[in-house]
């Protein structure tokens, strides 16, 4: 896609239809948006809207959780309007855009000792601390404490981190991460967990939890915070997204601009707000890959079959509809690219510290986890943090 600010419908659209497509998400597992460069109005707020999502994550909270007039909030509906970004975005606040049902979780920024003139929001570990020009990791992980620290002692707002993984990657090719960067940041989650209520969840587990909040002693209640993994035999290979059982089926689509790998069958051109899902190429000798239906789950489809390979009640899927084909259309998964099918109606373990470090447990009953989750172009790798 095209990675621009204030994206169009077609550009949130196309972005939904691609990673449903072509990495095989499901739509139902797509709920959440960050603008590209942050850069959101309240048409783009309107879309998302539209499109069913569930929450936006675009606007940032940039006054110490400290200060009297912090924009620290908890998430929040737009049933009453945006309450973040009213300077820069004048076209939203003041009530306005009402937007029943649809969710906004600010981005929480890090202060260091400059307190509101030193924030740090995306990448916050690239950045220089207290008006130095270098990069320095005990100096971020001394004001990430102390942020950290505000917002455990105040509201208990939460925390994110917010990260292109590209910047933290080990394994993407041609990238050489700082080492003691990465290590500066796991023993930040080391020492976060080591704090009396405090949980690693992703924004769609966060808000979960805000819908529908339970004491502690209820936690294992909230579905969103069990982390099951599917059981898939390691020894059956098939093209699923885990490593033990793709290896060797993935294709690789090398177009210049954004090369990538799938298990869907590349597609003869770069997908685009316009052609979100290009008709595949067929390499010679080979049959189309198949898309992602709406009755399976990604770990259980194999694409090159095009067969669900669990049949059994414990792991029925239903996957939605949603409204972001032409004129509104609901659209669903499935078929081998080229087109989308058209549905008028919706369908139906033990802690291992980041650094190897031996800290304490969390309570049984509770599992922690990490999303990576990406719109578009811009991947954020979040994390929060929720005292109870």
């Amino acid at each position: 896609m095209t990675h621009v600010g204030t994206p169009s419908t077609a550009e949130i659209n196309g972005n939904l239809i691609a990673l449903n497509a072509l990495a095989g998400i499901p739509l139902s597992s797509i709920t959440g948006f960050r603008a590209p460069f942050l850069s959101y109005n309240a048409q783009t707020l309107k879309n998302l809207a539209a499109a069913s999502f569930t929450y936006d994550s675009s606007s940032a909270a940039s006054v110490p959780v400290t200060d009297p007039n912090t924009d620290a909030y908890w998430p929040y509906t737009l049933d009453y309007g945006m309450a973040n970004n009213c300077l820069s975005n004048t076209d939203t606040c003041k009530g306005e855009p009402k937007l029943p049902g649809l969710w906004e979780i600010p981005m929480y920024a890090f202060f260091d000792s400059r307190g509101v003139n030193g924030p740090h929001l995306m990448d916050p570990w690239l950045d220089a601390a207290d008006g130095s020009t270098k990069v320095n990791n005990t100096a971020t992980l001394e004001y990430m404490k102390a942020t950290f620290t505000d917002h455990y002692n105040n509201n208990r707002q939460p925390i994110g981190l917010y990260t292109h993984p590209i910047h933290l990657s080990k394994t993407y090719p041609g990238v050489s991460p700082d080492h003691k960067m990465i290590d500066m940041i796991n023993a930040f989650l080391d020492w976060a967990q080591q704090q009396q209520n405090v949980w690693i969840v992703s924004n769609e587990q966060l808000l979960a939890w805000v819908r529908n909040p339970v004491p502690i002693s209820q936690l294992d209640t909230v579905s969103a915070l069990k982390c099951s993994t599917p059981q898939v035999d390691a020894s059956q290979k098939i093209c699923n997204g885990m490593p033990q059982n793709e290896g060797g089926l993935l294709s690789h689509c090398q177009f210049s601009d954004f090369p990538f790998y799938t298990c869907y069958g590349c597609p003869k051109q770069e997908p685009s707000p316009a052609n979100p899902n290009p008709e595949q190429q067929v390499p010679d000798g080979q049959k189309p890959r198949y898309r992602l239906p709406t009755n399976c789950s990604t770990p259980f489809w194999d694409p090159i079959a095009g067969n669900c390979i669990c049949t059994s009640t414990t792991c029925t899927f239903a996957d939605d509809s949603r409204p972001i084909g032409p004129n509104g259309a609901n659209l669903t998964g499935g078929g081998t690219g080229g087109t989308f099918d058209s549905d008028t109606s919706p369908a139906q373990t033990a802690y291992v510290p980041f650094n190897n470090s031996d800290i304490p447990t969390l309570p049984r009953g509770v599992w922690s986890s990490v999303l990576l989750a990406c719109v578009g172009a811009l991947l954020g790798s979040l994390s929060l943090f929720i005292r109870l």
